[in-house]
């Protein structure tokens, strides 16, 4: 059922990912190369994919840089801090086989983009596309509370295999929150489902009861949580083997846990491995800051903004505001507003939120949004007075 239709009672789900899943993974490894290019060469041009196997791991893609990148030892350093460093686990950072089929970048995408960092007019948008951003304020990182909810249980999760809470868990993990919602507003939380690779000595029983007292009830708000609530954990039982001994990983195949948890479109690009001058990224980012700030400086309760691009061109081509109902004006004015007040041609954003740094590691797994370090989730409390109606 579509977001703001009048209805009174309805349930929406949103999924996030540990850091051990295999797409995530291969997601880490993309960012990761693509941060190590930036720390030497900030103008590296990077369109890095990454797929990861039962014992392998391939990096192949397009990158024009001056710096020197031991591209294995990237990944394997990556996958060392993940967690996949004993050997019972299938996929391993010491032994796994790598493969690099890394090349520059087309002559035929760069002239678009072949201009001064500088210069907001000339520097084209990398591809084109439309990219969107959302906010809401059910939530106090302005993500949907289905999303926040599955990132908070997911961040537990990791947590206490990296400080050995539980020590049989394993790197790979899903989980999902249910939330139910009444006259739009979320009441409960109706279903939690976590799935978690663990340790072959671990009995199931064991499992479930540590996983409900140590991550879900110490990640998910009590207040939420009723007799009612569904709670599955690893339903399907065993979950030994997993990460990319048990399904292969791929970059960019989580772009809705990345994003809005399903709550809000999507373009259909995917950011990791990407540099800036990449609006499937960067224009992405700044769809976000619009919109964040659009709620957080009390304009709407939610809000969703689509910025679209052609290839070459600096200007997008479209802006497209929707409060869903709950602007204190309406669309058409907020979208004039936000002409007036956000600079979106590529080489503005990159300025914007210095998107030459080396940051996209902290992007990579757990969501790129409602991270307060990120420089797109600022809140820009001066805006707050620009609004005239």
């Amino acid at each position: 059922m579509a977001e703001g239709e009048n209805m009174e009672k309805y349930y929406f789900t949103s999924e996030q990912v540990t850091e051990g899943h295999p797409d995530k993974i291969c997601d880490q490894i993309s960012d990761a190369i693509l941060d190590e290019c930036l720390k030497q060469d900030p103008l590296s041009r990077v369109a890095c994919e990454t797929t990861a196997w039962t014992d392998a791991v391939h990096v192949m893609g397009e990158i024009t840089t001056k710096a020197k990148v031991d591209f294995e030892k990237v990944a394997r350093d990556t996958v060392e801090k993940i967690g996949y460093v004993i050997d019972d686990i299938g996929f391993n950072k010491d032994t796994f086989k790598f493969y690099c089929t890394l090349n520059s970048q087309s002559e035929d995408i760069a002239m678009g983009v072949n201009a001064s960092l500088d210069d907001a007019s000339t520097l084209g948008a990398g591809d084109q596309g439309m990219m969107f951003g959302y906010a809401t304020d059910e939530s106090e990182d302005y993500l949907p509370l289905t999303l926040h909810l599955a990132n908070k249980l997911m961040t537990r999760l990791a947590e206490v295999r990296k400080n050995n809470v539980l020590s049989y868990l394993r790197p790979d993990g899903k989980g999902q929150v249910t939330v139910e919602y009444k006259d739009d507003q979320p009441i409960r939380i109706e279903a939690v489902v976590v799935s978690t690779q663990h340790a072959d000595y671990v009995a199931l029983e064991q499992l479930r009861e540590d996983i409900r007292k140590e991550v879900i009830l110490k990640s998910l708000p009590r207040d939420l949580i009723d007799e009612n609530t569904k709670i599955y954990i690893n339903p399907t039982g065993r979950f030994v083997v997993g990460g990319p001994n048990g399904d292969t990983g791929l970059t960019g195949r989580k772009i809705i846990a990345d994003t809005y948890g399903g709550v809000a479109s999507h373009g259909g690009g995917a950011f990791s491995g990407k540099d800036p001058t990449k609006v499937d990224r960067s224009a992405a980012y700044m769809a976000r800051y619009i919109a964040k700030n659009i709620v957080a400086n009390g304009f709407a309760h939610k809000c969703e903004v689509q910025l679209a691009y052609a290839i070459g061109v600096a200007e997008p081509v479209s802006i497209y505001v929707n409060t869903k109902g709950t602007g204190i004006v309406d669309d058409t004015t907020l979208t004039s507003w936000v002409k007036e007040h956000f600079d979106c041609r590529p080489a503005s954003i990159i300025k914007l939120f210095n998107l030459r740094a080396p940051i996209y590691h902290l992007t990579s797994s757990y969501g790129h949004f409602g991270k307060e370090e990120l420089p797109w989730e600022k809140v820009d409390t001066s805006l707050k007075n620009t609004l005239k109606f």
